[in-house]
């Protein structure tokens, strides 16, 4: 998965903060779907690595549930978590005990379960 997220950070867009982002959602049927950050002049209008992999899902046909983990890999030397608006969009598609991997460029390697970066979730419970 190391060599696919590092191709994969050649293809972020990131003129203004130079920081590339790769991801990689594993669906539960064993399909791997990339994604990469897009920046914009305008800030706001950015998408993340991660909510571009999963909502190529999506637009796949993939549905809550149908996703396993998510591999994560940023152009910097050390790992780096989602942010948080990521974390809400994983929250919604992921299992509680589905993990976020954090892969390093060196094969460094962080795992973590969606419970553990989200423990209070914003979710249908709340509407």
């Amino acid at each position: 998965m190391k060599d696919e997220l590092i191709k994969l950070l050649g293809n972020a867009y990131a003129p203004y903060s130079k920081f590339h982002v790769s991801a990689i959602v594993e669906t539960k049927d064993g399909k791997f779907i990339p994604g990469v950050n897009v920046e914009n002049a305008s800030y706001g209008a950015t998408i993340c690595a991660e909510r571009n992999a999963i909502t190529t899902a999506v637009s796949m046909g993939y549905k809550k549930g149908d996703f396993k983990n998510i591999y994560i890999m940023v152009s910097g030397e050390k790992l780096s978590m989602p942010c948080f608006m990521c974390r809400q969009v994983i929250v919604e598609f992921f299992d509680k005990d589905s993990e976020i991997i954090l892969m390093g460029k060196n094969g460094e390697v962080d795992r973590y379960k969606v419970s553990e970066i989200c423990p209070y979730p914003f979710d249908e419970t709340d509407l």
